[in-house]
């Protein structure tokens, strides 16, 4: 079954086609795209290109695509500034038009660098994403956000550039390595909390759909984690307010990503550890209840990804935060949970409360 969904208050409208069977609407997508003029660019993985680049670019076949896919490494030290070089380059001597649109096939490294290429090359290309592990299809794929990496911190370069359409379709996942698919459960988990309490009913009802992969079931959850980020990214597309909140967990998780290395620590499997991280802050500043906590370190531990680890000193921690994205002026940009459902955000963390918050996950 497959369902559409359209985000249009913002400065480039998305259209997003999910379900089962969403990936067969590339063929009709990429023949109109051609009789408008248009040529498709296909930026993807080693894993991905031999998983699922044959099927993909059969549906894309009225592109006449040739020589126009671009195969990088997998991992996360490939969404750097050297990338994004060699894709810019890659394009140009291609020929590639403003009219021309980059196809990102692959995780969230590839829909981050593919979504900052496509809207730096020519100052703006089309953009499509086609997610194809679980974080990237509830998460990144989505909101327009994209980014590389720098060594000072993660995400540090990048643009607010929606794509004109996304396709999360759950029958990617069935190819992903167990380790990537329990690593986008952790972005699930952050929906959990941010939404009304219905999507953690779901999930703590459905641990054997979940660990099964099971199409039908997924396309629930990754529906509701998309419907809740389009909501939002429709009222604050560019982070100045209500979107922060989406940051849930992350200040914890890109100071891990930094410390420990590029690749060295899943992206979700860095959120979970820092929602833990989040709610015990919430508990000392906003006065989150404390259940909260143990019911997610439950969820976390059913859905297969760790509640504990073995950390940098915290001051080596403290520093890569302090770096990070989200701190403005009078504010460390920290989001907090007053209860389910009810985040709040540029909370003004003093260090000592983050520093012992961090105890909660230190092995």
């Amino acid at each position: 079954m497959t369902w559409r969904m359209d985000v249009t208050s913002t400065g480039r409208p998305s259209v997003i086609l999910g379900g089962s069977g969403s990936l067969d609407a590339l063929e009709e997508r990429a023949a109109g795209a051609v009789d408008a003029g248009s040529r498709l660019y296909v930026l993807t993985d080693l894993n991905v290109r031999a998983a699922w680049g044959d099927q993909v670019l059969a549906l894309l076949a009225p592109a006449e695509l040739r020589d126009a896919v671009l195969v990088l490494p997998p991992g996360e030290t490939t969404k750097s500034v050297a990338s994004a070089a060699a894709c810019w380059e890659w394009l140009a001597v291609r020929g590639a038009r403003r009219d021309d649109i980059v196809v990102a096939l692959g995780g969230g490294v590839i829909g981050d660098l593919a979504g900052f290429v496509a809207s730096t090359h020519l100052r703006g290309m089309g953009l499509w994403q086609l997610p194809t592990s679980l974080l990237a299809q509830v998460d990144s794929s989505v909101g327009g956000k994209t980014a590389v990496n720098l060594g000072a911190g993660k995400n540090l370069v990048g643009s607010f550039y929606q794509p004109d359409l996304v396709v999360p379709d759950p029958r990617f996942l069935a190819t992903l390595a167990d380790n990537e698919y329990i690593n986008g459960l952790g972005e699930v988990a952050k929906y959990a909390l941010l939404d009304d309490g219905g999507l953690l009913d779901l999930l703590e009802s459905g641990m054997a759909p979940i660990h099964a992969r099971e199409p039908a079931f997924m396309e629930r959850v990754i529906e509701r984690c998309i419907s809740y980020k389009a909501t939002v990214v429709e009222q604050d597309e560019r982070d100045n307010g209500v979107r922060a909140t989406l940051n849930l967990g992350h200040t914890t998780a890109h100071a891990l990503e930094v410390s420990l290395g590029y690749g060295t620590i899943g992206h979700g499997t860095a959120v979970a550890l820092g929602l833990l991280v989040a709610l015990a802050v919430s508990e000392a500043v906003v006065g989150l209840p404390t259940p909260v906590r143990k019911r997610t370190e439950s969820l976390l531990e059913a859905l297969g990804l760790p509640t504990r680890a073995v950390l940098p000193p915290a001051e080596e921690l403290l520093g890569a935060a302090s770096r990070d994205k989200k701190v403005r002026a009078g504010s460390s940009g920290f989001v907090c949970l007053r209860d389910l459902g009810r985040p709040v955000w540029n909370v003004d963390v003093p260090r000592d409360v983050f520093s012992q918050a961090l105890e909660v996950i230190r092995l």
